[in-house]
């Protein structure tokens, strides 16, 4: 029998409590700030500091921190602003757009990094806000674009018959203007969290087997090793995957709303 359960030592896999740690400071009061919400401090120092670093003094032969600055600078201009938006909107909501990629790469890229191990949006607040700053700024662009029209075009589209409105207005309210920000939230909150679930289920296993189980069953502390470690640089483009995935729809929700037809 494998021995997975036992009273001393035993294998203890990954639980839900994990996103909610205990207060480390202020405890018991509104500003309670725990593991998570010092992991949320650290990525957005580390981001100040990296552009800070990059940008203080600019040169017209740029630093390898310059370069490493604009080259993220000029991917969320180029391949996700002026590529949805065109040059004259993307520029318009490039700084919006930009913070957005930044904000989820810094929060995100935290799960696999050893002794931090848990992404800054591995919890329900952080992507729910962003969600509503993206849904807001879709809501801002349409209205600023057609302040008329926007909403009765949005719930009544134009070229649809009168008698099929009782059918269609309901689909796309629900569509428009709650599944997009449920949406948004959720994709990025559930990647955030069944990654960190896989990291510390392989990682657990490997030292159960390795320190725990007996007899040959040591040798599948190898296999659970190397899956870690797979997955680790396999959540490391996770990371990145969704920042630039919540960015783009962000900027196509905008587009959407400044498209012709609103």
């Amino acid at each position: 029998m494998i021995p997975f359960a036992t009273d001393e030592g035993g294998f203890h896999g990954p639980t839900i409590g994990e996103f909610f740690p205990e207060a480390i400071f202020f405890a018991g009061t509104p500003f309670e700030i725990n593991r998570i919400m010092l992991i949320r401090f650290l990525a957005v120092a580390a981001l100040l500091l990296i552009f800070w670093i990059g940008t203080r003094r600019m040169k017209v032969i740029p630093t390898r921190m310059q370069s490493v600055v604009e080259m993220g600078l000029d991917f969320a201009r180029v391949n996700i602003a002026e590529d949805i938006l065109g040059k004259k909107d993307g520029k318009r909501f490039l700084p919006l757009i930009t913070t957005i990629f930044f904000m989820v790469l810094f929060l995100n890229i935290t799960g696999p990094i050893p002794f931090l191990n848990i992404a800054g949006s591995s919890v329900i607040g952080v992507p729910l806000v962003l969600a509503l700053v993206a849904y807001s700024a879709f809501i801002y662009a349409g209205v600023k674009k057609n302040p008329a029209n926007f909403f009765r075009n949005a719930l009544f589209p134009p070229g649809v018959p009168p008698f099929l409105y009782i059918i269609v207005t309901p689909i796309e309210f629900i569509s428009t203007f709650l599944i997009r920000p449920v949406t948004l939230t959720l994709r990025l909150l559930m990647n955030m969290i069944v990654g960190h679930l896989l990291l510390v289920l392989f990682f657990s296993a490997t030292q159960f087997f390795f320190f725990t189980a007996t007899g040959g069953f040591k040798l599948f502390g190898a296999g659970t090793l190397v899956f870690g470690f797979a997955f680790t640089l396999f959540e490391v483009l996770i990371a990145l995957l969704q920042a630039y995935i919540f960015a783009l729809l962000t900027a196509v929700y905008i587009q959407l709303a400044l498209a012709e037809e609103h």
